[in-house]
Order: C-alpha cells, then sequence, then structure tokens
C-alpha cells in the first residue's frame, strides 16, 4: 500500500533519525508544525501499512522503519516506469536527463554510474 504524500514526508524523518519519540518527528517539521494528534494519526496509518512499528517505553513510543528507503523508492521508482514509460528504462531515462536540465557534469556521472554498473556485471 503506497504512503500519502503527508505519510511520506513523515517516513523521511523517520529514515533520517532511525528510531524516534513522537516529540522528536516533531521537532523535525517546518514552522508552522503539525498538530501532534495529526503526526499520531499519521504514525498510526503508517503501522496499519506496514512500513513502520514502535516499541513501548513506558507511556511513549518509540517508532522505527520496517521499510528500508532504498527497497521503497527502488519499489515506486520500477512502478513509475511501468505506469508511466511503457515498462522502458530507456525511454524514462531519455525523458530524465531531457526534462531535467542536468549539467554536462551530471550527465557525465549518470554515465560514468551506469559505466560502473556495466562492469560489475561483466565481472
Amino acid at each position: 500500500m503506497k504512503l500519502s504524500k503527508s505519510e511520506q514526508q513523515l517516513m523521511q524523518y523517520i529514515w533520517e533519525l532511525e528510531e524516534a519519540f513522537l516529540s522528536e518527528l516533531l521537532e523535525q517539521y517546518p514552522e508552522p508544525k503539525p498538530a501532534s494528534s495529526t503526526v499520531a494519526t499519521l504514525l498510526k496509518r503508517m503501522k496499519g501499512k506496514g512500513y513502520i512499528d514502535y516499541e513501548q517505553m513506558g507511556r511513549s513510543r518509540r517508532y522505527y522503519p520496517l521499510v528500508k528507503k532504498s527497497d521503497y523508492f527502488s519499489k515506486h521508482i520500477n512502478s513509475l516506469i511501468k505506469n508511466y514509460f511503457n515498462d522502458s528504462a530507456s525511454t524514462f531515462a531519455s525523458f530524465f536527463t531531457k526534462e531535467t536540465d542536468l549539467s554536462d557534469e551530471e550527465l557525465e556521472e549518470l554515465q560514468e554510474i551506469i559505466n560502473n554498473e556495466l562492469k560489475k556485471r561483466d565481472q
């Protein structure tokens, strides 16, 4: 099940902190900060979706991720490629490199990443 935009923002904070109490998560938000009840509701939904869990510590809960950031984004990038680019990574790459206004340096970095991945596969 997919995370909403507000859940994704909260999940980013949980990934950054690795484990956190509600008060620590609230500190991460820019002003104006959401109500603690709003964040608590998001945490409850995210737990129900299987993205996080918590450890009860007295009257408080320490939340931690159940899903790795890399796994979450890998799944969603693959879904994006499948749904919007006819399941073609090259079509996605073409769109990405043309539409994101990358510098020559950034394009060269991407090329180096791809070349390194190809070398690893040849070994």
